[in-house]
């Protein structure tokens, strides 16, 4: 079977790990990625870490950092030479990179297939909504990155085949428990990774900590990534009086981030739920667990789902919360101990990267078995 992914996704070498799992299981793969992706918290520019077994094709970007109007405009070449039998488009189905890259599918005869992690049903204006819609009707299939996104497509009218398969899981041998030792009564470390941004709750975290430094209990936080959000997160830090204890440790490359994670004590993911926006899954979450590292986050979106029970859940929003849920964790050696182990299992059985590889293979053997239609004319007018 020969697959063609169009992921700009894919410019982080850790995710490459699941295409060399899908090639060793037989696939013809080739992946269009750009050279770098101008997210709006920085670039994230392409790390060539896993590329055996398949095919790479690095091209740019038009509208390159848009996330509803870049694609990638030499794409047609790349569908005539490979001649695939599945385009797997790893995009929101109202997005421009979708609605080309699905229309060079059906010219070609291929099937293919979205993938969402959109769990808030939100409605878009034209020319977006009359592509999604479109998007909807001629796709042969649509993979899911949680429930809560296979619940918003289905009530936007999506009858496909389809599947829940997280896209980016994780390599249990990369990221695994460490060996070190703490001093008793050492300070400990907790940590955050992601982006610096409101709905990211990083306040939150400083805000607990300065609550528990005033308690008695203090922490070191690490903070790991970038983002608008930076300057105002220092200048919360230095007015709560706790700037020697937090550490801006700016981005750090996706291969490097098992050891930051073993390092730590504990890590938090404070999400909040914005108008736009609510937790779509929180990959660092099962990074962390597979490294034996508990984790405390909040109820945002698809945590809860996410983490099914090995963590310690506090209310969003609530920075007195998430203090006692890191008291409670730093504090109950056997529970954290029980949780870790637990955590990493769960990671391996529903999370590792051959796990994904191995469901995303048995959906694409789904797929195939579907003739695809005739180009369909190009939205236009649909409501």
């Amino acid at each position: 079977m020969r697959v063609l992914m169009i992921s700009k996704a894919c410019v982080v070498g850790i995710y490459q790990r699941k295409l060399e799992e899908m090639a060793r299981l037989g696939l013809d793969l080739l992946l269009v990625t750009p050279p770098v992706w101008n997210d709006p918290s920085g670039p994230v520019r392409l790390e060539r870490a896993y590329t055996d077994g398949y095919r790479l094709a690095v091209e740019p970007l038009r509208f390159n950092g848009n996330f509803h109007l870049h694609y990638t405009p030499t794409l047609a070449r790349h569908m005539r030479a490979f001649r695939p039998d599945i385009v797997h488009i790893d995009e929101e189905p109202y997005n421009l990179a979708t609605w080309h890259a699905l229309w060079l599918a059906k010219r070609s005869g291929a099937r293919a297939l979205f993938f969402s992690w959109q769990n808030i049903a939100r409605r878009y204006p034209p020319p977006f909504s009359w592509g999604e819609a479109w998007a909807l009707r001629n796709v042969q299939g649509a993979l899911f990155g949680t429930q809560g996104a296979a619940d918003v497509w289905a009530a936007k009218g999506y009858r496909g085949k389809s599947a829940v398969v997280p896209q980016f899981g994780v390599d249990p041998a990369l990221f695994q428990p460490a060996e070190r030792t703490r001093q008793p009564g050492g300070t400990p470390l907790i940590g955050f990774a992601g982006r610096l941004v409101p709905e990211k709750g990083v306040d939150l975290l400083i805000r607990a900590a300065a609550e528990l430094a005033g308690s008695g209990l203090p922490v070191h936080l690490r903070i790991i990534g970038q983002g608008p959000e930076r300057a105002s997160l220092e200048g919360l830090a230095a007015s709560l009086g706790i700037s020697a204890a937090v550490e801006f440790a700016g981005p750090v490359s996706s291969l490097d981030m098992p050891s930051r994670l073993q390092e730590l004590d504990g890590l938090v993911l404070p999400s909040r739920t914005l108008p736009n926006w609510k937790e779509q899954f929180g990959r660092v979450l099962i990074e962390a667990m597979a490294c034996g590292v508990p984790v405390v986050a909040s109820d945002s979106g698809a945590i809860p789902e996410v983490l099914d029970g090995v963590g310690w859940l506090f209310r969003e929003g609530d920075a007195s919360a998430l203090a006692g849920q890191l008291r409670a964790m730093l504090s109950d050696t056997a529970l954290r101990a029980q949780r870790q182990a637990r955590g990493r299992v769960q990671v391996i059985k529903r999370f590792a990267h051959e796990q994904v590889a191995r469901q995303t293979l048995a959906f694409y053997e789904k797929v195939v078995g579907e003739e695809p239609s005739p180009p369909a004319p190009l939205p236009h007018g649909e409501g």
